[in-house]
């Protein structure tokens, strides 16, 4: 049986969550912060900004797709549509701008099956201004999980979603969408996502994270932005502005690199910290260290609400086998431990009904705390892939404590508005008046586009053994292998 007792004795700081060394990497200020929900926006700003660039643009990611439209609604900016093409035009009309692209290396056939292959042809023909490179420098059967695109030093992109194929949508979420098309051919179902645009120093470390990545795949160093350059598209205006950015990460233990595992640390800081809601956007819930944390939050007579909003099911075969078996385990486990009827587990849907994959990885710990990264709630993501989140903290009295904790309550009460497909002043209306995030949502849902109560499907035999041993959802790397198939009870 899951036991809470690990974290039984930690002790919430009350004052501040976000610590350098502890539950962060580091801290720096933004002037401008701006949460961009689903890929339309977020592929839009990032093709403004790029054009905007004078020196160089970081991509690193999980996985690109050099064959996708970045305006598939039809072209509104500058420069070829595709994204490897546009790249490309780029460095031919900018004679002096660098493009780093870095990709976790998956394989060769997959990733000449998933269209990068016009970046690597274009490595070896240019001179140097477009660099691509497959990043094999992780634990075997790890993962390269972080998302980031920065530009000049000047903004910075970071969060959930990859510049692939099959993420493209409107926060609309149509049943019928003639864009959402795979480049190959073939549509794809409603996609849920979220990331967070930053300027200022905040960009520029994560300027300094992309460089360190880039260092750590190839051995070379690349030079920083000169700086004074200016990125941020107009048409996004900031949610936040002149607020300090935490970048939390996980960096697997490795000979050559010390482990970070800063992103499970705010994870249960903010968990046991949050006084009266913990809303949790991810596409897993699998990870054992968030379910004791919430489970010893949920035991307290006065503790918080716990609110999570999951895919129906993952994507791919071997993801449902095995995460949504551990969700149905770590589920059980929560709601044996929610002895005050305080949690609770939904999907979205469509207005016909059909569920929106949420891909998305989000917290807001009561209007104190907002977190949008790359990490997964499953173990993998606390210890084992690498991932790069950055938070922001309403610290009690400080002179922005009031402005960001509105804007935080904003956030939220906006994110369920798009799940129920109804205004977010009538969302922000109904929580101020209920004090409850479960009964606004439980009084506001209903038929079509909504958020429904998510019961997770009985574990099979197949299920039951891939969920409790470390094959797909290992919580760290040193000798993985030789513990493969040893069980390890979840619930």
């Amino acid at each position: 049986m899951l036991s809470p007792e690990p974290i039984s004795n930690q002790k919430a700081d009350t004052r501040r969550l976000l610590k350098p060394g502890e539950t962060c990497w580091r801290i720096d200020r933004a002037d401008r912060v701006r949460l961009i929900v689903d890929a339309a926006d977020y592929f839009r700003a990032a093709k403004a900004s790029m054009l905007a660039a004078r020196h160089s643009i970081y991509l690193i990611g999980w996985d690109f797709d050099t064959r996708i439209r970045l305006e598939p609604q039809g072209k509104t900016l500058d420069g070829p549509n595709k994204l490897g093409r546009f790249l490309i035009w780029l460095s031919k009309t900018r004679p002096e701008l660098h493009i780093y692209m870095l990709k976790w290396d998956l394989g060769l056939i997959q990733f000449l099956w998933r269209g990068s292959t016009p970046l690597m042809l274009m490595d070896w023909m240019t001179d140097n201004r477009v660099r691509f490179r497959l990043d094999k420098k992780h634990p075997v059967a790890a993962a390269h999980h972080q998302k980031l695109i920065v530009v000049d030093d000047a903004i910075a992109f970071c969060g959930g979603i990859d510049m692939t194929s099959s993420r493209w949508d409107t926060r609309e979420h149509k049943d019928k969408q003639p864009c959402r098309r795979r480049p190959w051919g073939g549509s794809y179902g409603p996609w849920h996502d979220a990331a967070t645009m930053v300027d200022g120093k905040a960009a520029k470390a994560l300027g300094d994270l992309a460089r360190r990545r880039w260092h750590h795949a190839t051995g070379e160093e690349l030079p920083e932005a000169p700086g004074g350059g200016e990125a941020w598209p107009d048409e996004f205006e900031p949610v936040l502005t002149d607020v300090d950015v935490a970048i939390a990460r996980t960096v697997p233990e490795m000979p050559d690199s010390q482990e970070a595992r800063e992103v499970e640390a705010l994870y249960v800081a903010g968990i046991l910290a949050a006084e009266r809601t913990i809303y949790l956007e991810s596409q897993y819930f699998a990870s054992r260290k968030v379910a004791m944390a919430l489970a010893r939050r949920l035991r307290e007579p006065d503790g918080p609400e716990v609110v999570v909003v999951n895919p129906k099911k993952a994507d791919g075969w071997l993801e449902e086998v095995t995460m949504d078996s551990a969700r149905a385990k770590l589920v059980t486990y929560v709601r044996n431990n929610d002895l005050h009827d305080r949690f609770r587990l939904y999907y979205p849907v469509t207005e016909e009904g059909r569920p929106i994959y949420v891909h998305a990885k989000i917290m807001v710990i009561d209007d104190r705390l907002l977190r949008v990264g790359s990490s997964n709630l499953n173990n993998r993501s606390m210890g084992f892939d690498s991932e790069c989140d950055l938070a922001m903290e309403a610290v009690e009295g400080d002179s922005d404590e009031t402005r960001l904790r509105k804007a935080f309550h904003a956030i939220r009460d906006d994110l369920l508005a798009e799940h129920l497909g109804l205004p977010s002043a009538k969302v922000a209306e109904h929580a101020c008046a209920t004090g409850s995030l479960i009964r606004t949502i439980e009084e506001l849902r209903g038929p079509g586009r909504s958020l429904r109560p998510l019961e997770p499907e009985p574990v099979d035999a197949i299920g039951d053994v891939l969920s409790e041993t470390e094959l797909v959802d290992p919580e760290r790397p040193p000798k993985m292998w030789r513990r493969l198939f040893r069980r390890r009870p979840i619930a």
